[in-house]
């Protein structure tokens, strides 16, 4: 294979030259064309003269130039140019100016910077040649390539790695080849390998790169389980209840993922019958639990077989031996001070509800399983025998009867025995006991309800009247049996038959023509019934049978003496709007006395109000004196009550010619006021002072601010009124013109003092 790419190599190798040559050759013809202008060329022009054109080299560099000097790439040259200098080349393009500079006059093409062929392989430029003087164009613009060339200065590159592959162990020979047949992954799992490229099919000068590449040995299922022991051993008591987990025991497999998972079971049938293997799907471990209840005395020891298996087996590695393993887990049941347990398990008893206080309804046993002659000692569960209805020896177990039995009260008794061990009461065991009374025929039959029957006037002779059944409280075992017969006391009766009718009823007929029932109403039958024993026990019931008259088809009428007076006073409509009036009457005392007690509380909630938070406030003027009906001023004092302190209505009240007074009056002049030198203020300063007091010891108002209204005049004033209306004074020496000036709301007032004054002047002129 190595020759066979050493051979390759060299076939590329020379094709690209080839190639390479071609294209050069091919890229100097295009860019020179024909009728470049070479010597000798025989075009001609139009007016005779030869056609010029582009001269220059094939344009080529080599990648990677490390010199010092600018690196030579060609030269181009125009026919016409005849040495002088008279002709500027220049260029433009791809890098000119920059990485290609151009000699003006000699047109030589030089590289100043270092190119790299892998990054660009060639350049497109374009030549112009102009007059020195006149920077005309002699030449049209003339397009030509620099092509890289290329040198060996790049290594082959692996680009994607580290390369990762997997190969299963005990892989056959295929596409990858292993060196080995057998590679087993628990003996190493990965190998890595490293792969070097060299260019020039290896030749002396080429490059290399390398590349490591991680081969995986991914796993098989190619071990079987196997257990570290071939025997576990553990212990647990007796009394562990069914489901406790005894132990765990792991099998270790030398395989990965879920080429580990396994199942384990149990192989012998003791081991199946008293425990049970589960798998912990976490830790692939088995869990080994208690399926029967352990018992020491039966058994001190069990063994038990646990297998582990693979869940998922490999076909192809069948061969190489069973997936499975086995393993002895030995169980030692300890001893433990276990109660004493009831033997025969029987927990039902019977006895005759008429067997005397103090009889033996039956005998329980219980024995220690620790030691068989250890005493116990048995009482009774009270909570489940609150009556005391039995007893039981506690030596013995013997259970007796506490109280007389009844089994119409109760047939069925469920107790709870106790079993305790003599010297240690703690290790108690129970059991439900269930006491059966069996009956006893000790109550008589009786009719099954009062019976009451009735028969028309007109019945006739044989006619069924009622059928007759009854009721036993006891429960023979053979059924009920009754006899039906008339009672001695009715032998003398001549209406009436009764008829056994064999099935525990019996039927009553009358036996005569017709009935008054003015005569005799009601008819009283005593019926004797008889059960069937032993002992046979009998009771005497009574059919109460009225005599009604009944209409043409047998339908009962009337069964009183006297036929039925029905009171007209009143019709059904009439009485249902009696009840209606109730009704409403009824409904309007209760809304009353709601409204009542709703207004009263209303008062009590208004009186109870803080003085805080009735603040009235009026922010208009009002109609002036006359206006007696904007405001209701009993709203304001309504408020306080002065009444304690007040003693009297105070001076100028209307008897004092007031409002009531004379309407001249009315139009006195303002009041003069009386210095009185002996005024006394003390009435307000107590009032004033109590206040203060009250707001002091009001627990409920501090810190808050308190606004308090002192709307007090006092009990009595020198001076008589301070109301104008009230002054008696006629002679005024004020003037009152300035009113006029005050606006037209003040008009009226104006014209009342001023007019006022205006006819005193006159009366005293």
């Amino acid at each position: 294979m190595a020759k066979g790419l050493q051979g390759f190599s060299w076939t590329m190798l020379l094709l690209f030259c080839a190639i390479q040559e071609v294209g050069a050759w091919a890229m100097h013809t295009a860019v020179e064309g024909p009728g470049l202008g070479q010597p000798g060329d025989p075009a001609l022009l139009a007016g005779g003269r030869v056609k010029r054109g582009w001269v220059w080299n094939q344009f080529f560099v080599v990648e990677e130039y490390t010199g010092t000097e600018p690196l030579y790439v060609g030269k181009i040259h125009s026919d016409s140019d005849e040495g002088d200098g008279s002709i500027k080349y220049t260029i433009s393009g791809e890098g000119a100016g920059t990485i290609f500079l151009i000699d003006e006059i000699t047109g030589d093409i030089h590289a100043t910077e270092r190119l790299d062929r892998e990054q660009k392989t060639f350049y497109t430029l374009r030549a112009q040649a102009r007059d020195r003087q006149t920077d005309q164009l002699l030449e049209p613009e003339s397009e030509f390539i620099i092509k890289v060339q290329d040198i060996n200065d790049s290594e082959p590159r692996f680009l994607e790695g580290p390369y990762i592959g997997s190969v299963a162990e005990l892989s056959p020979i295929g596409v990858i080849r292993t060196a080995v047949a057998d590679l087993d992954r628990e003996t190493q799992d990965r190998y890595e390998v490293v792969i070097r490229a060299t260019d020039m099919a290896g030749q002396l000068g080429g490059l290399s790169g390398s590349t490591t590449v991680t081969i995986v040995v991914t796993d098989v299922n190619d071990n079987p389980p196997r257990f570290p022991q071939k025997m576990y051993q553990f212990s647990i008591v007796e009394t562990a209840p069914v489901g406790t987990a005894i132990g765990r025991v792991k099998a270790e497999d030398s395989d990965v993922g879920e080429n580990t998972d396994m199942t384990y079971q149990v192989k012998d049938e003791e081991g199946v019958e008293m425990f049970k293997v589960t798998t912990d799907s976490n830790t692939q471990e088995a869990v080994i639990t208690v399926q029967k209840p352990l018992d020491y005395e039966s058994k001190k020891v069990h063994t038990v077989v646990v297998e582990a298996l693979n869940k998922f087996v490999d076909p192809r590695f069948v061969d190489l031996g069973t997936f499975r393993d086995q393993t002895i887990v030995r169980v030692s049941v300890l001893d433990v001070d276990e109660p004493p347990e009831f033997r025969p398990p029987s927990n039902l008893m019977e006895v005759q509800e008429d067997a005397h206080v103090g009889s033996v309804v039956g005998v329980v046993t219980a024995l220690d399983p620790d030691t068989a002659n250890h005493p116990v000692r048995y009482a009774i569960d009270r909570s489940t025998d609150m009556e005391r209805i039995f007893d039981i020896d506690a030596n013995t177990g013997a259970i007796v009867t506490g109280k007389v039995l009844d089994r119409e009260t109760a047939g069925w008794h469920n107790i709870t025995v106790l079993a305790m061990e003599a010297d240690n009461h703690s290790q108690v065991s129970r059991a439900s006991l269930r006491i059966r009374i069996l009956d006893v025929n000790d109550n008589p039959p009786e009719l099954a309800t009062p019976y009451e029957a009735a028969v028309c006037e007109d019945a006739k002779p044989g006619q069924l009247i009622q059928t007759i059944s009854v009721v036993d409280r006891d429960e023979p075992q053979s059924g009920h049996r009754f006899y039906f017969t008339l009672a001695p006391e009715a032998t003398n009766n001549h209406h009436f038959s009764l008829l056994d009718i064999k099935d525990n009823t019996a039927a009553v007929h009358t036996q005569r023509m017709g009935f008054n029932r003015q005569e005799q109403d009601v008819y009283l039958l005593p019926i004797l019934v008889v059960d069937s024993g032993p002992p046979a026990l009998s009771s005497t019931g009574t059919l109460t049978i009225r005599i009604c008259g009944c209409d043409s088809n047998g339908a009962i009428q009337s069964c009183n003496s006297t036929a039925y007076i029905v009171s007209a006073t009143l019709s059904p409509g009439a009485l249902i709007a009696l009840l209606v009036c109730v009704l409403i009457l009824v409904v309007l005392i209760l809304l009353i006395l709601t409204l009542k007690r709703h207004h009263k509380s209303h008062l009590t909630s208004e009186d109870d109000e803080d003085m805080r938070d009735n603040v009235i406030k009026y922010n208009d003027e009002g109609g002036g004196e006359q206006d007696t009906e904007a405001y209701d001023m009993s709203a304001l004092r309504s408020l306080y009550d002065f009444s304690e302190i007040k003693g009297g209505d105070g001076g100028g009240g209307p008897g004092e010619g007031g409002l009531g007074g004379n309407p001249a009056s009315e139009l006195r002049a303002l009041p003069q006021w009386v210095q009185s030198p002996d005024l006394d203020f003390s009435v307000f300063r107590d009032y004033i002072c109590r206040k203060v007091e009250q707001a002091d010891e009001d627990l409920s108002v501090p810190p808050y601010d308190s606004f308090q209204t002192y709307a007090f005049e006092g009990s009595d004033s020198p001076v008589p009124s301070l109301s104008s209306i009230n002054t008696w004074s006629s002679a005024s020496e004020q003037d009152f013109s300035y009113l006029g000036g005050w606006g037209p709301r003040f008009r009226q007032l104006a014209a009342l003092y001023v007019g006022r004054r205006g006819e005193e002047d006159t009366e005293e002129s």
